[in-house]
């Protein structure tokens, strides 16, 4: 009988534990702790695909980026999301590497630089709205429009970037990662949301400035992939209705219906639960059997049915 598959969509805390811990070899061993609790998923049985955030290193990248401005070509944002996408693929595989030969099992973990189709339509490209960069002073921002790049201020801290958000629609390497995780690999792949591009009239592939929500596009390889699982993991044990309020509750199951009532009460924050909930109705309603938002170290357990928050039909 073959595995079941899961997708596991790892969060940023993954690699970025706090503001002290931000270095290459910090990053490093956080992903090492991480490949840990999710080797000995695959030692239990499961296909992992594994798919990860990268904004702050896409954020670096840009950073240097304007440091070096005089000495050096800028890097596009589709570029900054495959050098990430290979960065943290290493990190992963290396990780996963060493994590399997210390167990004695015979496995390879192999990364896959993924583009991911958005529709050229889509209204997110009316309406840019996800901040990416550093904060410049109004006068550099202003410069920088003029080039057709869109900027905002941001509540007094300076000005920063803003680009579209796209929808995923397709994942373009969606055949490769499953011929590989039908031959027994452990695939990371769809990294930062996936580099977003755009079809043009004869069919090409265009890499456009966006960013795609990176549990959204999870969601999608879940879903194209017909996985048995979505995993979400976080930097929470479980989701929380009224989450740091003193009537705090935690959940520990929750249909689709119910989901979708506690994502219309507005219990889950727009920048962190919010797509993540989402994305888990979004994969049920594909198809999927059930969905599970937990943290990297309670995955093991979370899997047993002891903690986390599952999301089910």
């Amino acid at each position: 009988m073959a595995n079941k598959i899961a997708v596991v969509a790892v969060g940023g805390n993954a690699l970025i534990k706090d503001n002290n811990r931000k270095t290459i070899p910090d990053q490093y061993e956080a992903a090492r702790e991480t490949m840990g609790h999710i080797t000995t998923m695959i030692q239990d049985g499961w296909d992992v695909v594994i798919s990860h955030g990268n904004g702050p290193q896409v954020g670096f990248i840009l950073r240097r980026s304007e440091l070096s401005m005089g000495e050096l070509h800028p890097v596009p944002l589709d570029y900054c999301g495959a050098d990430t996408q290979g960065a943290i693929g290493y990190m992963f595989q290396r990780a996963l590497h060493n994590e399997f030969k210390k167990r004695g099992m015979n496995k390879t973990a192999a990364t896959v630089v993924t583009q991911v189709r958005v529709d050229a339509k889509d209204p997110a490209f009316q309406n840019p709205s996800k901040p990416i960069g550093s904060f410049l002073d109004e006068a550099t921002a202003k410069e920088r429009m003029k080039e057709g790049k869109t900027f905002v201020e941001d509540s007094g801290r300076g000005w920063r970037q803003v680009v579209p958000s796209p929808k995923p629609v397709e994942i373009v390497e969606l055949e490769a990662i499953h011929q590989l995780v039908g031959h027994g690999f452990t695939v990371i792949a769809s990294g930062g949301g996936g580099i977003p591009v755009v079809e043009d009239e004869h069919g090409n592939l265009i890499g456009i400035e966006a960013v795609i929500d990176k549990d959204h596009a999870s969601a999608l390889l879940a879903s194209s992939l017909k996985a048995d699982l979505l995993l979400i993991s976080t930097a929470v044990e479980k989701v929380a209705l009224n989450f740091r309020q003193p009537n705090q509750t935690w959940i520990d199951r929750m249909t689709i219906a119910e989901a979708e009532q506690y994502l219309a009460e507005g219990h889950c924050a727009a920048g962190s639960m919010l797509p993540k909930v989402q994305a888990c109705v979004q994969f049920l309603r594909n198809g999927g059997r059930q969905a599970l938002i937990t943290d990297p170290e309670h995955i093991p357990q979370a899997l047993r049915g002891e903690t986390g928050t599952w999301i089910v039909p």
